[in-house]
């Protein structure tokens, strides 16, 4: 199918009536709805208006360029990704946080357990999950105590994993 000027026309005004895609497919004929998405994008229209006056782009919330931070983050880095959008590559500055080790004070009637060093395959429903260590290194393994019913850690784990709210307020 070919985009004659009088095709063109009649998508620009149906797009600007605020028409969906596959609305104008089915007005054109002939052509798919990815066809006038694309179409769409290669004249550079402005967003669908919708019923109140505003265009669809416009209303939608701009898109944050990280994720909001974590409290054991503190630096930051940015780096460039290429993106394409078809057949051009574009830039752009990602922000990404750096991982820092947060100062945890450690309180002297703590004990912590000896760790049974199991690996996945050897841990049941009564083993606690944490893992230890990096997992892409040999020496990677789980804690393999016992844990309660509730819980997939034992009760050492579990105090770590679930901090309440207000210990972790106090942290930030």
């Amino acid at each position: 199918m070919n985009w004659t000027d009088e095709r063109v026309e009649k998508l620009k005004k149906l797009w600007s009536e605020g028409l969906s895609a596959s609305q104008i497919a089915a007005q054109l004929g002939g052509v798919s709805r990815n066809a006038v998405i694309g179409k769409v994008h290669r004249l550079s229209l402005p967003g669908r208006a919708k019923a109140g006056g505003t265009t669809v782009a416009a209303a939608r919330p701009k898109r944050a360029t990280s994720a909001p931070r974590a409290p054991n983050y503190a630096a930051r880095a940015v780096t460039r990704t290429p993106r394409t959008a078809g057949a051009t590559a574009l830039k752009e500055e990602v922000a990404v946080d750096l991982a820092v080790e947060p100062d945890i004070e450690l309180d002297a009637n703590i004990v912590v357990p000896m760790s049974r060093r199991l690996e996945l395959t050897q841990l049941t429903e009564r083993t606690c999950k944490w893992p230890i260590g990096d997992p892409l290194k040999e020496e990677f393994h789980f804690c393999g105590n016992d844990s309660p019913e509730s819980s997939p850690y034992c009760s050492y784990h579990a105090r770590l994993a679930y901090q309440p709210s207000a210990e972790r307020r106090r942290i930030r």
